[in-house]
């Protein structure tokens, strides 16, 4: 999805922090915006850019925005390494060079006319934040919606102003889980994978999406195959060392595949063969 203005994928355009909002002690949420406000940046959920701070370095990070408004460009970070710790340093005014949109998409257009549930753990639900959106705007177009959302405690918790509003609409199901809770948690205590015996929908015209660590993706579809959804209706994000994000450099590939071109979103029974093993 590289415009035709901006043909060169290996070259970054500069963008402008706008916002960055803290989400937990380690995590935040940046709002970019272009150089010229009419340059927006067109993606589909589940993509994702590869983020460049002068002088330090690029990683890639999934956009978390509302595909219907490209003109606000929103990534949240976690500060583990070094150049993310760099991004999230960044304040308002601060600038960042942004290649992309890279990668698949979730299947959204796919799952109209049938129930949808997503499954995130931690920051995991990122990448399913667009999904949510255009489920949200285009409800009467899906069956039953449900997102599960796990987290180790409800300090780490993304998004929780959001996961609020969302559960309080109609025909939207919101399970939120956590490992250790804290006081005052009224909520569900366990890993996420044991809200999806509870939830109700048809698995034979369900469509799964699923995205947190390696582990939980793994149980998660071990559960949603006992209830009955098929291989092909469950669909994971992938994370692997991504350099380049159009399919050149090979740091990112499992198996036939490149995370960076061919996925990160694959449909389970594709990626089943090597999924779990590191050294493919």
């Amino acid at each position: 999805m590289v415009s035709a203005r901006f043909p060169e994928p290996m070259v970054p355009r500069l963008f402008a922090v706008r916002r960055v909002r803290r989400e937990t002690e380690d995590t935040f949420t940046l709002e970019l915006q272009p150089e010229s406000p009419s340059e927006g940046m067109a993606f589909a959920a589940g993509q994702f850019n590869m983020l460049y701070v002068f002088g330090v370095g690029e990683v890639p990070i999934s956009i978390s925005g509302d595909p219907e408004k490209p003109e606000i460009l929103v990534h949240t970070v976690r500060a583990v390494g070094t150049v993310t710790k760099a991004i999230c340093r960044l304040k308002p005014g601060g600038f960042l060079g942004v290649r992309g949109p890279f990668g698949t998409r979730w299947p959204v257009e796919e799952a109209m006319g049938g129930d949808v549930v997503l499954v995130a753990g931690g920051i995991g639900l990122a990448p399913l934040r667009p999904v949510v959106y255009q489920l949200l705007a285009r409800r009467g177009e899906f069956g039953r919606v449900a997102l599960l959302y796990g987290a180790r405690s409800p300090k780490e918790m993304v998004y929780r102003r959001e996961l609020a509003r969302w559960e309080k609409r109609p025909g939207f199901t919101v399970h939120t889980t956590v490992d250790k809770p804290a006081e005052g948690w009224e909520g569900n205590v366990g890993v996420v994978t044991t809200l999806i015996p509870e939830v109700e929908f048809d698995p034979r015209e369900a469509v799964a999406m699923v995205c947190g660590p390696e582990i939980m993706m793994r149980f998660a579809v071990l559960e949603l195959q006992k209830r009955g959804v098929p291989e092909e209706k469950i669909f994971i994000s992938m994370e692997r060392n991504m350099k380049c994000g159009i399919g050149l450099c090979g740091h990112c590939q499992i198996g036939p595949y490149f995370v960076c071109k061919d996925g990160p979103v694959f449909r389970f029974d594709v990626i089943k063969p090597f999924f779990g093993k590191r050294e493919i």
